[in-house]
């Protein structure tokens, strides 16, 4: 049986009027891992900034890497979670499985152009990476008691970061990147989508009903790193960071389906926040044998710039949907413990690490959506990192140095491992009428991400 246009315009514009959440409005959190060796210490890592990831965290970080080097992860993510209503109906949502997929990844290069011959260049560092520094993916059950609201939504978005960095002085150095969002059909859908259940008396009851969209939007990122305090050997204890990270505009043009056959041309608006971070990093430990590191960043995400995702249909209707998320601020702490020189394993190193990050909520409860799992959140998290340099050797079998071709020989190679755990506190949705009664009740959430980075530096 084949749905009239003006009966989908109809069901579109009640569920959408009455629900206040579009179809892309959901998976826009914040991933703010974007390196093992970064996660392992709650990301507490923009004054530290000394591997390949510093790209993302701080981009003058780059300044002071030497050689080539190069890193690439992945993060596995899941976890549940659950809701009770009012009336004591339950029902669990997960991340479509065990684990999200596609999960966020990352990979960066980074190239110090020292050696060139050319005195202004030999303090220049350019590099590219390419993450995820938004997005996510949420399931809930088809015959949920939000049915009607959401049973899916995914924002599979990476950003590509081309990126320089300055040696301005020798205790500043400065940073300046691009931040290129966009979609691509390798990665998850390629799009941004949100499905759910069509109730009776408008549309066919039952049926699937999908809003999609893609589209790519430039931004910017800055960052300045100084060394406010040297030991006896010239290293840094005492490291101030900066960061500002833009703004970003990203139009989505795409779909409505019901039941997989498109029925209407949509478009959208989505606005990525700005993020100014600020950053100390202390080692009260530095020297040739061993490092001890603590740092503390805090973070302002400006949620403000996310005040509405106006559906807008190609028949020249407009759809509001008020969003009104809030700013929030976010503290991230984290160690991290070096042993540079082991006498059973000469040539390699060993880190662990460990932090803590707070995260605000940034979702109101009348704009709330069972999509963002959006509550106060505390993470935990541990790493190890593991280094073989060019010294040292695989099982006393396989020199690290011995890594690449000709005279490009690996310096080092490491592999970074984290695991965080995300608990978010118990929030209670109320005030809600209509159709958005259904998301009236009690969340509960844990989650937790597993990380890997190898590294290998020229």
């Amino acid at each position: 049986m084949q749905v009239p246009v003006r009966w989908v315009l109809v069901f579109l514009a009640f569920v959408l009027i009455s629900c206040n959440s579009s179809s892309v409005s959901a998976q826009v959190p914040r991933v703010y891992g974007q390196g093992s060796a970064a996660s392992g210490m709650g990301n507490a890592f923009a004054a530290q900034a000394d591997d390949p990831s510093t790209l993302h965290y701080n981009p003058a970080g780059m300044a002071r890497l030497r050689g080539v080097q190069t890193m690439a992860g992945l993060t596995f993510a899941g976890g549940t979670t659950d809701f009770t209503s009012p009336t004591g109906v339950s029902v669990t949502g997960d991340h479509n499985g065990a684990f999200a997929w596609p999960g966020p990844g990352h990979a960066y290069i980074t190239a110090n152009l020292q050696g060139l011959g050319v005195s202004l260049l030999e303090k220049l560092t350019v590099g590219v990476g390419v993450n995820t520094p938004f997005g996510s993916v949420m399931r809930w059950p088809d015959d949920g008691p939000f049915r009607t609201v959401t049973t899916f939504t995914a924002l599979p978005m990476f950003d590509i970061k081309p990126t320089v960095a300055y040696q301005l002085l020798p205790n500043l150095s400065i940073g300046v990147g691009a931040d290129i969002y966009t979609f691509a059909s390798f990665f998850g859908e390629g799009q941004a989508e949100r499905q759910l259940i069509s109730p009776s008396g408008l549309a066919p009851a039952g049926s699937q009903l999908e809003v999609n969209g893609k589209g790519a939007a430039p931004g910017f990122n800055v960052g300045a790193l100084f060394t406010a305090l040297r030991n006896g050997e010239g290293q840094p204890v005492a490291n101030v960071a900066v960061v500002y990270r833009s703004q970003a505009t990203l139009h989505l043009d795409g779909a409505l389906l019901i039941n997989g056959v498109k029925v209407q041309d949509a478009t959208t608006t989505l606005v990525l926040p700005q993020v100014i971070t600020g950053g100390i990093a202390l080692w009260p430990v530095r020297n040739t044998e061993r490092e001890w590191k603590v740092e503390l960043n805090v973070d302002y995400v400006g949620w403000t710039s996310v005040q509405n995702l106006d559906i807008h249909l190609a028949n020249g209707k407009v759809i509001p949907q008020p969003q009104n998320w809030t700013g929030t601020y976010d503290i991230l702490i984290g160690t991290e413990y070096r042993w540079m020189k082991i006498g059973r394993l000469p040539g390699w190193e060993i880190a662990l690490r460990g932090g803590y990050t707070y995260q605000q909520a940034q979702v109101p409860d009348l704009t709330f959506t069972p999509a963002v799992p959006s509550s106060d959140l505390h993470v935990m998290s541990t790493g190890i990192g593991l280094h073989c340099r060019r010294n040292g050797s695989f099982l006393g079998l396989i020199p690290c140095g011995s890594l690449g071709v000709g005279s490009a020989k690996a310096r080092l190679v490491g592999v970074d491992l984290s695991y965080q755990t995300f608990f978010y506190e118990p929030r209670t949705i109320s005030g809600n009428t209509g159709l958005r009664a259904v998301v009236n009740g009690l969340y509960n959430t844990t989650l937790y991400a597993g990380a890997l980075s190898v590294r290998v530096s020229f």
